[in-house]
Order: structure tokens, then sequence, then C-alpha cells
């Protein structure tokens, strides 16, 4: 059996473990990848990047790429099938940007090996222990001795099996199927093109539902239909041809003609989430620590926003910057997350109208979303644009997201490429700075007018709105 070390092992080579490593490895540290499956299976699967995480990815440099391999950009969002403007945030991505998920994988994985990292790929982990000093990983034929363990491997985590961890939540009363299918010609009255979430979506029966969306090839459609009242007894059960056909014809009818089905999954409206996100040297992240049914489009996006958070805090654990505590706030700022969105998720489902009542609920709640504060709360959920981090300070800056605003070199994004701490101040500051981790940026004005310097976290959240840079993971 081969002996390996690295300071952090990554188990599992989505999206969230992907942009956790690309995080590591940019911050300095040996970081190894493992992955059970022997290559990218190229399946769409997840289809957007919602506005906070196109921010995201433009703090690192990353959104062209993403860009480049996306076929639309959607102008609004959705809560319970109900479109949702983001016009209302300052962001300058007011939209979801549609790009299937192993487009995002191969983005990330490229920027990965231009960094000198590449993925394991057919290791798939068998087990691990860990100590006081670090972890020893088992896969594949390897054994890896690391400092830390990031679960990264899905809904069905061996890594939070492992720790014995509840995966706590709901058990739902459906299912859902996401099927990929090339159709002869587009369907009748089906869009061409994905542009908005209105009308994507019908139900002609209580708790059943069809929703079709346009990928990037003509004629190729992602149908997702289900039943949230029944479930079949096996939900790993193979999707059928005549399941798929069976849906797209009560959505469009008999005269639309399946050419093939390129792809089809079946999917639970389970709600579950882990119930710590770390336990002494190993952490989880993305679908290990939460899963839940896709309203909005929001979990590739959770997933991605979790590794950003937990990169910056491991990187300084490991170059000896953090204070003890640090570590542990991965878990107190993500899971609370996670948990309100498994809770928009749920009020989500409770507007699916399964009687008359319901309906007339959903009515009425679709009249509220026309009133622009309503809009504008449900959008700052499903995008992520409002989450916010609890601070020591009251003012509004503080754990917020720094918007984007733009500064006589171009944008504020373009100070954290390298993903350090940045010093915004409109005031001279002598250099050289005396914390080597900050990036010091002079700018004519902030996004708060009563405020001359802040400092900003690696992922983009305001630390302190003093600037001090003394205590600052603290802060």
């Amino acid at each position: 059996m081969d002996e390996l070390t690295a300071e952090v092992v990554v188990a599992g080579a989505g999206p969230t473990g992907l942009m956790l490593a690309n995080e590591l490895a940019l911050a300095g540290v040996d970081v190894l990848v493992l992955e059970r499956m022997h290559e990218r299976t190229g399946l769409s699967k997840a289809l957007n990047l919602q506005p906070r995480t196109a921010e995201i990815l433009d703090l690192r440099g990353l959104l062209g790429r993403a860009e480049d391999r996306s076929f639309a950009t959607v102008a609004d969002g959705h809560f319970s099938v109900i479109p949702v403007s983001y016009t209302g945030w300052d962001t300058r991505h007011p939209y979801q940007l549609g790009i299937p998920q192993a487009e995002v994988e191969a983005a990330l994985e490229e920027r990965l090996a231009e960094q000198g990292v590449r993925v394991r790929r057919g290791h798939e982990l068998t087990g691990f222990s860990q100590d006081a000093e670090g972890v020893t990983i088992t896969a594949g034929g390897i054994r890896v001795r690391a400092a830390y363990l990031v679960g990264c491997d899905g809904g069905r985590s061996a890594v939070r099996k492992a720790l014995n961890l509840r995966f706590e939540g709901i058990e739902g009363r459906g299912h859902g199927v996401s099927a990929d299918v090339l159709f002869e010609s587009p369907p009748p009255g089906a869009p061409t093109k994905w542009r908005s979430m209105a009308n994507m979506v019908t139900s002609k029966s209580p708790g059943k539902f069809v929703g079709i969306i346009p990928l990037a090839e003509p004629n190729l459609y992602r149908v997702t239909f289900g039943d949230r009242l029944n479930r079949p007894r096996n939900l790993r059960a193979e999707v059928t041809d005549d399941e798929v056909r069976e849906a797209v014809h009560e959505r469009f009818g008999p005269e639309a003609k399946l050419a093939k089905i390129r792809w089809a999954s079946r999917f639970s409206d389970d709600s579950r989430l882990a119930a710590r996100y770390r336990v002494g040297r190993v952490f989880l992240a993305g679908d290990a620590a939460h899963i839940h049914f896709p309203a909005g489009g929001q979990g590739l996006n959770l997933g991605i926003q979790d590794a950003m958070n937990l990169g910056w805090k491991l990187a300084a654990e490991l170059h000896n910057q953090a204070p003890p505590t640090l570590l542990d706030t991965y878990e107190a700022e993500r899971r609370e997350v996670a948990k309100q969105v498994l809770d928009n998720i749920a009020a989500q489902n409770a507007l699916v109208p399964l009687n008359e009542n319901q309906r007339a609920l959903r009515a009425l709640f679709r009249t509220l979303t026309e009133l622009p504060e309503v809009e504008h709360h449900l959008s700052g959920m499903i995008s992520g644009l409002s989450i916010r981090y609890e601070t020591k300070e009251t003012h509004p800056a503080a754990g917020a997201r720094l918007p984007d605003f733009p500064t006589p070199e171009g944008h504020a994004s373009d100070v954290f490429h390298k993903g350090k701490f940045v010093l915004l101040t409109t005031t001279p500051t002598p250099p050289p700075h005396p914390h080597p981790e900050v990036v010091v940026a002079k700018v004519p004005k902030l996004p708060w007018p009563d405020l001359t310097r802040i400092l900003v976290r690696p992922d983009g959240y305001v630390a302190n709105t003093t600037g001090a840079t003394t205590g600052w993971l603290t802060t």
C-alpha cells in the first residue's frame, strides 16, 4: 500500500470538493483530492449558479470560465415556482447563470490542475482514524496521513457515516425525477431558450408536477417531474423510459416525440442536516452536510459557499495564523445558513397546493410576492445575497457581503483573486502594512458612506468596520 502525506485530504471531486481544493491550493496548502469514480460522469445534474455564487467565483477570477461554459442567463429565480426578481439587490450579477454541473466541475478542475493539484480518481475512501495530531485515511490502495480530512462526498457520505453523525430532518412523502431528453422537435409550446422561471413548471393534479428547461443543444431539454404525495418503494430504482414519456405527454400531449433519453435520475424530497459539521480534525461540506428537495436551485450553490467559508479558515490554521476558535466558526456560520435554506424549502413545499384551501393560500402568496419588499426578501434567500454572519459589531456592514463596487482599477472583486484578507480604505495607509496576509486597497469611497476603512474576509464578508487587523480573525 502506497504511503502519502498531505495537509488536507478532500474526499469527493464534485463542485464542493473542487472549490475547496482550489481555495486550499491558492493559499499554499498541500491538498490531496480523492474521488471514488474513475472519471467524471459528464452528466448535467444541477443546472445553475445563483447570484452570490457568481460573485464568489468572481472573487477568484473564476467566473469567466463558468460563463464560457454556460448556456443561459436567467433573469429571475423562483420561490415555490413563483418567479422572483434579483434586480433590487446591489450586485453585478442579478441573474442565474445556466450551466450544467459537469461544466462547473470541469472549470474548477481545470483551475486546480493549473495550481499543480490533480484529482486522484478511482480512490474510494474506505476508512479513517484520527488522533490529536492528524488523520490517517485509506482509499483505493493508498494510505494518507493528513492534518485534516474534509468529507465532500455527497448525500450518502462515507465520511459522515463513519463519524456516526445523526442526519437530522424530515423524511419526505414523495419523489422526483430529472432527465435530459432529446426531442425530435421542440415540444408544442415549449420555450427554446431559458430566460425566465415563469411557466417552467406546471401541475395538473394535486402533488404532481412537470417542469422543462431548454439546454444548450437544439431539441435537448431537462425534464423534471414527480409526485409529492407518493414515492416508489425503491428510490434507487432505475427510471424507465415509460415514466419519462408519460410525464412529457402529460405536459405536452402525445404529439411530443422523444428521440432519446440520455440520462435520468430519481431523487427524494427528504430534508436532512448533519448534527455537526466538525468532529475533531474531520469536517463535512456540501451534500455530505445537508440534503434537500431542489426547490429554488440552491443545492450546488450552498456547497460551493461552504467550501469558500472553510478554505481560508483551514489555511489560516495550518499557517499558524488562526486563534483556537476559528475553525469552529465554520460550523457556526454554515450550518445556520443550511438550516435557513432547509426552512425556506419547507416553506416552498408548504405552498404546493393539495386542496382548495392551499390553492387559495398559494394564490394569496403569489399576490404578496408582487410587493417589492416581499420579492426582495425572497430573492435574497434564494440567491444567497442576504447571507450575513454574526459579529460583535452592530454596524449594518459588519458580517455582510461586500458589494462588488467599481474602483479606479476595475471592481472591488479584483483585489480578492489571491484569497487574502483585504483592507479597503479611503485614506492613505503607510506601507508596508503590518500584517502580511492583508492586501491594502485604496478606494475613493465605500458602499457604506459613513465608513472610511473596512477589513474584508477572503470570502468577501466584512470582518470589521474599523479596518483593525490586530485580532482580525476574532472580530
